[in-house]
């Protein structure tokens, strides 16, 4: 599919749509959104019509692992209609069985071709695996965010906690990249599905001061 023939999401997807749909499409559809949020050119969807082609079935393109952050609303900031995207949310945006099978759902059985982990700068639950926070159920869910703080190196004397936005947003990418191994290697259904090329399975950052969103490119924050 050429870049011309990408569908620009003003309408529903639709089986056939979605099948014609590659991976890297996907991703790029997603990027060309953001620029349109970024621009402040979002597409005027008719909503209440999607909401009716929706009514019977669904062919989103892609899943998105994001943090529950407020401030990162994904169907906005990727100008995505009803329809589209699959959202998993979860402060710290990591996976576990549960998330792990939900995008087992969306790309095995219900077409998606990309799976994006999506970390954000200013990360609240970052920060409070930073500074080693211990509260109710968080600590537990915290705990899942701190290889990505053991494997982030600083210099000697540079401080290692949230008063350090530096090293929090390192944090960040270092956990988005941990959860994209997490996928393969906790899932041999999506790993087979991206060995095939039937799937992609990316990182992103998104910068809550711009709006912007950053895709890793081989592995790296491009």
């Amino acid at each position: 599919m050429s870049a011309s023939s990408i569908p620009d999401n003003l309408t529903t997807q639709t089986k056939d749509s979605q099948s014609a749909i590659k991976p890297s499409d996907a991703v790029n559809m997603l990027k060309s959104g953001n620029q349109r949020f970024l621009d402040g050119k979002v597409h005027n969807r008719d909503l209440h019509q999607q909401v009716k082609d929706t009514a019977t079935g669904q062919f989103p393109h892609a899943a998105i692992v994001s943090c529950i952050d407020s401030r990162i609303p994904t169907e906005v900031i990727f100008d995505q209609g009803i329809g589209d995207i699959f959202n998993a949310r979860v402060a710290g945006n990591f996976v576990n069985e549960d998330i792990l099978g939900s995008l087992e759902f969306a790309c095995k059985l219900a077409g998606s071709k990309v799976i994006v982990i999506m970390g954000h700068t200013s990360c609240g639950a970052v920060k409070g695996a930073c500074d080693h926070a211990e509260l109710g159920n968080l600590t537990q869910m915290l705990d899942k965010i701190m290889p990505a703080v053991d494997a982030t190196e600083t210099k000697e004397g540079e401080e290692r906690s949230s008063k350090n936005l530096d090293f929090v947003n390192e944090v960040a990418e270092k956990n988005v990249e941990f959860t994209i191994d997490n996928v393969k290697k906790m899932s041999p259904v999506l790993n087979e599905m991206y060995e095939a090329g039937e799937i992609d399975i990316v990182g992103a950052m998104y910068d809550v001061k711009s709006g912007k969103v950053t895709f890793t490119e081989d592995g790296e924050l491009a």
